[in-house]
Formats: C-alpha cells, structure tokens, sequence
C-alpha cells in the first residue's frame, strides 16, 4: 500500500523515512503514526536496511507534535489506549530497531516530535532546529516517552526544567545539554546526515545489533547485570564470520569487508 504521510526513500542501505505534513508541521496525527508501525514493519523485516534516518519533509519542522485537532477530541480512555499503542509503543519499536536510528531535525522538535528524537540512537539538528516539551502549557504532560528517555540523556535537573516551563530552546542550547549530537548548518544537514549513515552501513551489521542492545541494557538493568549481558553479546559477534574479517583485515592493512546481515 502507498504512504499518504510520510515519504521512504533509499540510498544504497540507508532508508530515509520523512513525515509528509508539511502543512501541519509535520504534526502525526493517527494515520501517520498507522503508516509509521507500518513502514517500521517493512525495516525491521529487510536484512539489506543497514540505517534508518527519520526526518521530516520541509524545512520549518522535524515534527512539531501531535495533531491536537485529533488528538484533543479524545476521551480518557482514548488517550490511554493512544498511549499504548501508537503513542509509548510506537516509539519503543523505533527505539527497538536491531539497526542505528538517526534523526535529522530540521526544524521544530516539539512535544511528540522531541519524544520521536529521543527514541532514535543519533541526532544530528540543523542551527535554525528548536526543541522543546510544551505539553505542560495545554495542562497535558508528555506520554509517549519523555519523562523516561529526557532524563537519561539529559540528567534530571534539565529535564525537569524543560517539562515543568514547557520552554523552547534552540539548536545550540540543545547542543549544551547533550539533547542533540550535532548541531549544523541548515544547509549542511543532509549531507553530514547522509555521510554518518553510510559510514555506519560498513560496520558490521551484527556488530551493530548487540552494540546497541547492550547499550540499551545499560538503561534497563544494573552494572553488574548489564556486564554480563555486554560479556554475551561479545561472544556472540566473537563466533561471528564479520569478527575473523575485521581481525584479518587489521593485520593486512585493508578495509574490511562484512557479510553479516542483521536478521530478525
């Protein structure tokens, strides 16, 4: 089936997914995010997808939130089941990808569109980007993640800061307190978006998978527990083909070549 609200698009083993509502500032509304689960679906299931890069169409947002002509006609029990399906567990699934996650912002990052950035593993901004959590301003919290993921990557302070005010912060401040990875000019972004995703592509694909998934684990489980996830999942790439070519590829002075495809 096509896609109406957002665009994929393929460069060798990068796929590019754009949320297309330009004239809504890329606000999701529940057609996009139904189109999102399924273009997720199609990645995760493609062993040849090495880097999803999530952006939106335009220059003037990234996503610039919810779409609150939808989403403020609903009722409690909505809300909810909004929360639990296409709110909280669509973003887990992004943030679940085997593969690295880029978002490229080039714009506003508000309210849900900064939680979408925050589920992604990389986030490059463009100078003009601006961030922020401004639920608290129509009486609503963030609920599809911020509370959780904010103040892991941002310390507590910050991030209660940002959800108590609602303020909006820019590009460079985003920078100061780690939100975002890189800030660049507008007119760059794409090209130094471009140039980290291929870059990754050539590392090895099952690398990849278990470097993020014990990174993830380091989130979720103690230090003592996360080690002994990190020692498993090095011997599981130690038995690995991709592990022998890169050993052998440092010794005989060449680039590496990897086979290992992620696989579901």
């Amino acid at each position: 089936m096509p896609y109406e609200n957002i665009v994929l698009e393929r460069e060798g083993r990068v796929v590019t997914m754009a949320i297309n509502r330009p004239d809504k500032r890329n606000a999701l509304n529940l057609a996009a995010r139904r189109e999102i689960a399924r273009a997720l679906d199609t990645i995760q299931s493609d062993t040849e997808i090495g880097v999803l890069v999530v952006t939106g169409v335009g220059d003037k947002a990234f996503i610039s939130g919810s779409d609150l002509n939808e989403f403020g006609r609903m009722s409690p029990l909505e809300c909810y089941d909004f929360a639990n399906t296409y709110g909280q567990k669509l973003y887990h699934r992004l943030e679940e990808l085997d593969i690295p996650v880029i978002a490229m912002i080039n714009g506003l990052c508000l309210g849900g569109g900064c939680e979408v950035a925050l589920a992604c593993d990389i986030r490059i901004a463009s100078d003009s980007a601006k961030f922020g959590q401004p639920e608290i301003l129509l009486g609503m919290i963030p609920g599809s993640g911020a509370t959780q993921r904010l103040p892991r990557l941002i310390g507590q302070g910050m991030a209660r800061e940002l959800i108590f005010t609602g303020d909006i912060i820019d590009a460079n401040e985003a920078l100061r307190i780690r939100l975002v990875n890189r800030v660049v000019p507008a007119s760059e972004l794409r090209k130094v978006t471009m140039e980290m995703a291929q870059k990754i592509t050539h590392r090895g694909a099952l690398s990849l998978k278990m470097a993020k998934r014990s990174l993830r684990m380091s989130q979720e489980m103690g230090v003592s527990a996360g080690l002994a996830f990190e020692a498993l999942a090095e011997t599981a790439v130690f038995c690995s083909p991709d592990r022998k070519e890169g050993v052998d590829a440092f010794f005989e002075k060449r680039q590496p070549t990897f086979h290992e495809k992620k696989k579901d």
